[in-house]
């Protein structure tokens, strides 16, 4: 009687746990219905019938539904659901590794969704916790937990919650195993109770003997089919192929059997196509087909600079072959970490580290660290230049033994003026030492001849990227003289000199120089004029007889002075003390036998001049101009002293708060009602932004919002404020001189304003950096600076118009054009609404091949400023209240272009969302695309200019990126292969061949940018 009570005991819990296991499948089948449901998956059901749990429809999901889903912005909302997925599952196992695990769904009633938030939890929801009834050393666990999240926040990585993940899969699995365990174990107890009393119970023995037999062979295959799939990360369709046979031979793919070998040596150099290879192996030791899905992944990270190296995998094209070939490329220096992965579990030795050299030192990419144009240094004296050394892509090159190797070195030094070009070698030497900790080769250089000289520095006899400079070398006496001048600024520094001309200034005793004809620069704001000031105007005046004159120089100007009646001042001539100045030196005058010197700012007509004292006055203005940008004209080191000096300039004001309430809608009147009181003091507060209608408050976020807002309504030209010459300038603004009546003046103010705390914030560092999102006309940033016009700003800013009318007047007769130095204007309906006189009586000057350039310099001037020249000046007043004119003018137009608009990266990843690929086989888009997107994101940002300059002909996108550029980017595919790629720039099309591997579409790709500089094509 007890055995058989015990028996039906034993059936009954056996019958028991099989309930149990299907009501646990119906829960995790309802669990995945309803996910599905709530992300409109629903119809993909059939996808994932043979998924068992959310925890492995985790791992699935995004493989299984990348063929069916093909909208972009569909799939992100996917790969976001999928991501929160993970992240709660992460949660979970947080919970459960710190015995928490009965807190999950309290958590979530008080909003805590996942480990962010977790890290998050402050004082307050503690208590809201402890409301809920937890005790003191749960409080103890959860508080402990929460603070080695919170240290451990900033290196926490979504790689740091898969893992969890996994964790808790594993462990999830573990508990339904162990279900099935107990069910095999009491069907074995049984078994042997049937066994004991075979001869009682033939019958019951039978049954139970069958149910136990059944259980234990499913769940053996089942273990071990999911054993394999787990290691293998396979299609879970595939299950069915495994066996215990199998497994109990070692026929599934193993990570640890795998083998990892490196088609290179090393140390090897950056910016070589790199491969290695994968050999995937059975437990066994046979070798696992490649071509079947072994979820292989590689992640290649530079591990100082945490970036990511994007990588291509390639099965290698042999019967039954077991190696994956994965090619990549790096660019910068260091060290970095190669992580092989299959199934998530790392393969044997994984993660390896290696070590990339920079390459060799390239000379044009090699600069002079803190260096002029122009050196002031004294005879006999040591000078040190700081060289740079740097490969092709900007590492510092400080490894190579040939370093260190004066010869490699050259200094070629002459004299300026004498019209002798030998070296003076005799009269200089110089010594080259490593000074390996800052990567500098230190040149030290001592002359002992003073006068005017030019030095070229050359690498391997290719001359240094600004390795041409010239050398002023003044006596003791000298050298006293200037320090005396440039300590005492306030006292009237002036030399006398002679005048000999403007304009085109060649004689028969001295080299014939630049003859850029321009007329005399308009005073810039600040500047004031004297009394009896007359600038020059018309045609280039050649001084037959030398008239004295007097050079006065300040830190902010040198003028150029006569005498009437050796009373009455008379400025000739003003130049600003800036890098845009430039000075020639030639030898003596036939008349006077001074050195002489010619003046030149690229504006207006230059200058000639000589001069007792010239060496004295060339490097007063020099050293002047050192201090003036901070001590180095390399554009890193002025914008460091810009923004020093601008935080000087402000650092009085109080950086407080203050509040802008911002209607979205209309975001520019609201903009301008809400500081149209504000002063300077105003403008330099910290900006706190609050939309109408919006709960948010701003920690940065919505203040780089309204800039960012602002400055596209501001510069969009459908506002009419700016305009653009050309629908194919890339997006360049110019101020619009046919801007509606109600476009207040006002208007420009408030952008000139918005413009300067752009400079202001960037100024401050950090996330108070805004850039100016707008592309203005190189025209318009010269007159920000200061400048004239001349006709060159056409090329950049007008190119149709350059095209037609002053190439041809360039490069044709003009005499029987019947020009006039006047301009014609019409109507939208093409009346002649009025005639422009470009100088006094231009309509009755004929123009001839002689005065050409000045009268298109004149038509500069005209069409590109006296036409805004109101709206220029307000904006300028905006912009000046915040940023003085001097601090600017140490930039050149496209330097200040930089300075306000940023280095105009391009994105990757929105250049790879909007590229349209038209054609092509499928060899083509699944291969030879994804070899161009690794290719693509290895590139430098100096290689994708090109790239971008190769196919659109510009270097640079507009503000909009590549979803505002028209025609879009296209990449079609050539019906050519391993040829050189073509580009069709009027249509922004890269014309792509098809090519056999990775390496051989980075090499041709990477040579038709850099030698190509239009569409061509090689066989």
């Amino acid at each position: 009687m007890d055995r058989r009570f015990f028996l039906t005991f034993l059936l009954c819990s056996v019958l028991w746990i099989f309930f149990w296991e299907v009501r646990w499948k119906k829960g995790k089948e309802s669990k995945i219905e309803e996910w599905l449901q709530g992300h409109s998956l629903s119809q993909y059901r059939h996808l994932f019938e043979d998924v068992q749990s959310l925890e492995e429809l985790s791992l699935s999901v995004l493989s299984r539904l990348e063929e069916v889903v093909k909208e972009r912005q569909r799939w992100r909302e996917i790969e976001e659901a999928h991501i929160q997925l993970l992240r709660d599952f992460a949660f979970q196992e947080w919970l459960c590794s710190q015995k928490l695990e009965h807190y999950y769904h309290t958590l979530k009633t008080l909003r805590c969704m996942n480990l962010d938030d977790l890290s998050q939890f402050d004082n307050q929801l503690q208590l809201s916790l402890a409301a809920w009834g937890y005790y003191y050393e749960d409080y103890i666990k959860l508080s402990t937990g929460i603070k080695i999240l919170q240290n451990s926040r900033g290196s926490r990585d979504q790689d740091y919650e898969i893992r969890l993940v996994h964790s808790l899969s594993v462990r999830r699995l573990n508990e339904k195993w162990t279900i099935e365990g107990a069910l095999i174990f009491g069907c074995t107890v049984a078994l042997c109770f049937l066994i004991r009393d075979l001869m009682f119970y033939v019958i019951g023995g039978i049954t139970v003997s069958i149910i136990a037999f059944v259980f234990t062979i499913k769940f053996l295959c089942e273990l071990a089919a999911r054993v394999v799939s787990f290691l293998q990360n396979e299609d879970p369709g595939r299950r069915g192929d495994r066996s215990i046979y199998d497994y109990v031979r070692g026929n599934y793919l193993d990570p640890r059997s795998c083998k990892v070998s490196w088609d290179w040596k090393e140390p090897q150099e950056v910016g070589q196509t790199m491969s290695f290879r994968v050999q995937l192996f059975y437990k066994n030791g046979q070798p696992f087909p490649a071509h079947r899905p072994v979820g292989l992944r590689v992640n290649i990270t530079h591990i100082e600079l945490a970036l990511d190296i994007p990588v291509t995998q390639e099965v290698l094209q042999e019967p039954e072959s077991n190696v994956v070939k994965v090619a990549f490329t790096v660019r910068k220096a260091g060290r970095y970490e190669v992580a092989v992965k299959l199934g998530g579990l790392n393969v044997a030795y994984s993660p390896y580290y290696k070590i990339f050299q920079p390459g060799t030192v390239v000379p044009s990419k090699t600069k002079i660290a803190y260096h002029f144009s122009t050196l002031v240094l004294t005879n006999g004296q040591q000078h040190t230049l700081q060289i740079e050394p740097r490969d092709e892509y900007g590492n510092p090159t400080s490894n190579s033994a040939s370093l260190t190797d004066e010869t490699n070195y050259s200094v070629h030094v002459h004299s300026l003026g004498t019209g002798d070009d030998d070296s003076l070698e005799e009269y200089y030497s110089k010594s080259v030492t490593l000074n390996k900790q800052q990567c500098q080769v230190l040149l030290k250089l001592t002359l002992r001849k003073t006068g005017c000289f030019r030095a070229r520095i050359s690498y391997t006899d290719q001359p240094l990227s600004n390795g041409e400079f010239d050398i002023i070398v003044l006596s003791e006496n000298e050298k006293a003289c200037v320090e005396k001048n440039v300590s005492t600024p306030g006292i009237s520094i002036y030399f006398e000199a002679y005048f000999y001309s403007n304009g085109n200034y060649s004689s028969s005793w001295q080299l014939p120089a630049s003859s850029l004809l321009a007329p005399q620069r308009r005073p810039s704001m600040g500047e004031e004029e004297d009394e009896h000031d007359s600038p020059v105007e018309g045609q280039p005046e050649k001084v037959k007889k030398p008239k004295k004159v007097y050079c006065y120089i300040s830190p902010k100007q040198l003028s150029v002075k006569e005498f009437y009646l050796k009373i009455i001042p008379w400025r000739l001539f003003t130049f600003r003390v800036c890098p845009g100045t430039k000075f020639t030196y030639f030898g003596p005058d036939p008349v006077h036998k001074y050195l002489t010197l010619v003046v030149d700012d690229g504006i207006q007509p230059p200058v000639e001049l000589s001069c007792k004292d010239r060496n004295i006055m060339a490097a007063t203005f020099i050293r002047f101009l050192h201090k003036n940008i901070g001590g180095s004209e390399t554009f890193q080191d002025k914008v460091n002293f810009f923004q020093r000096e601008l935080r000087q300039i402000h650092a009085k004001r109080p950086r407080t708060k203050t509040c802008l309430k911002i209607t979205r809608h209309t975001i520019l009147d609201s903009s301008l009602k809400a500081t149209r009181n504000f002063s300077v003091s105003d403008w330099s507060k910290n900006f706190e932004v609050a939309f109408q209608d919006e709960e948010a408050l701003d920690w940065g976020g919505p203040r780089r919002e309204w800039f960012e807002l602002v400055c596209k309504t501001l510069f969009d030209t459908s506002n009419q404020l700016f305009t653009r010459f050309s629908d194919n300038n890339q997006g360049l603004v110019h101020p619009n001189a046919e801007r509606q009546a109600h476009q207040r003046l006002k208007m420009y103010e408030f952008a000139g304003r918005v413009v300067g705390k752009c400079l202001y914030e960037s100024a401050l560092g950090g996330a108070y950096k805004q850039l100016v999102r707008a592309r203005f006309t190189r025209s318009f940033l010269a007159q920000i600076i200061g400048l004239r016009m001349n006709y060159k700003y056409f090329e950049t800013d007008d190119q149709e118009f350059y095209k037609a009318k002053v190439c041809f007047i360039l490069n044709n007769d003009v005499s029987d054009m019947d020009l006039v130095f006047a301009e014609e204007k019409y109507s939208k309906s093409g009346q002649l609404e009025k005639v422009v006189e470009l100088i006094s009586g231009g309509s009755q000057i004929a123009v001839t091949n002689e005065n050409k350039v000045h009268y298109l310099n004149l038509l500069a001037q005209y069409r590109l400023a006296s036409q805004v020249r109101d709206e220029v000046e307000h904006f300028l007043k905006g912009l000046n209240e915040l940023v003085p004119e001097n601090l600017l003018a140490i930039f050149d137009e496209n330097e200040l272009e930089l300075l306000m608009c940023g280095t105009g990266d391009i994105n990757v990843l929105d250049f790879k969302a909007h590229a349209v690929i038209v054609g092509g086989s499928w060899h083509f888009r699944e291969k030879v695309m994804k070899w161009f997107w690794a290719v693509v994101s290895s590139f430098t940002q100096e290689e994708l200019a090109r790239l971008l300059q190769f196919t659109t002909g510009s270097s640079q996108l507009p503000p909009g990126g590549f979803n505002t550029l028209c025609p879009s980017f296209q990449i079609i595919a050539a019906p050519t292969h391993s040829t050189l790629p073509t580009a069709h720039t009027c249509f922004n099309q890269l014309c792509l061949p098809t090519y056999d591997s990775y390496e051989e579409l980075h090499k041709l790709l990477k040579l038709a940018i850099s030698e190509g500089s239009e569409g061509f094509g090689m066989l």
